[in-house]
């Protein structure tokens, strides 16, 4: 559970997730936070990981799969702290990393009534025929941070998980389909944030675009041996 300033909602969060899967481990990481939302994680029960600055999703998720990988974890599932996901849906992921390697909850395949609007929906849409393509999957929701990770995905994660701004969704499905990982998703529902800060500011979504598509294309301007981790089976 990447966490920066999220001391409003980590906590039933991290109860939720106790009461829906209680044989997960939890992990917080704290990245950067100026709240109290260590204090608050490790009062629920998690286990937290404090980063002496904000590095962004990405970096903070990179802490967590070398977690992983280091205790010999063979699943990693994203939980955003905010409230938005639902773990309920946990299960659900769990059981298509049986035939695949990287899993997405996707918020518009038939599940819920989460929706967008304007240039974030047209993003979006670019980004879903794109790496769809790309991951000879179908993809309907390519930002998602709802996914479930793998024993491969772990391994490639742990030492290649971009920081970049969309670069923990869209740049880490571009490393997972290049490097031979088999990408699905299921349909999930979304909840609204339980508390936080947004990620991305409503009143900014034509620039999100832009965003968006720089980081596709820098994504695919890296050479495949960039990504040089050895994620056979």
């Amino acid at each position: 559970m990447p966490a920066f300033n999220e001391q409003a909602s980590v906590a039933a969060v991290v109860r939720e997730v106790r009461e829906k899967v209680p044989d997960a481990s939890i992990l917080v990481v704290d990245d950067g936070s100026k709240d109290a939302t260590s204090r608050e994680a490790r009062k629920a029960g998690a286990l937290v990981a404090t980063l002496p600055f904000n590095l962004g999703v990405g970096g903070a998720m990179r802490v967590g799969f070398r977690h992983a990988l280091t205790h010999g974890f063979e699943a990693v599932v994203q939980v955003d702290s905010d409230g938005q996901h639902d773990p309920a849906g946990v299960p659900a992921l769990l059981r298509e990393l049986e035939s695949a390697d990287l899993v997405l909850g996707a918020r518009f395949a038939g599940e819920g009534d989460y929706r967008v609007r304007g240039p974030r929906q047209w993003a979006m849409k670019l980004l879903a025929i794109v790496l769809s393509r790309t991951s000879r999957a179908k993809l309907t929701d390519t930002t998602s941070g709802f996914r479930a990770s793998g024993p491969r995905a772990i391994r490639l994660f742990a030492e290649h998980y971009p920081a970049e701004y969309l670069g923990d969704t869209i740049e880490a499905l571009v490393i997972a389909s290049r490097s031979g990982l088999i990408v699905r998703q299921v349909p999930v529902a979304m909840r609204v944030r339980a508390g936080g800060v947004p990620s991305h500011n409503p009143f900014k979504a034509a620039a999100y675009l832009g965003r968006a598509t720089l980081a596709l294309l820098v994504a695919f301007m890296r050479p495949r041996s960039t990504y040089g981790v050895a994620v056979e089976r």
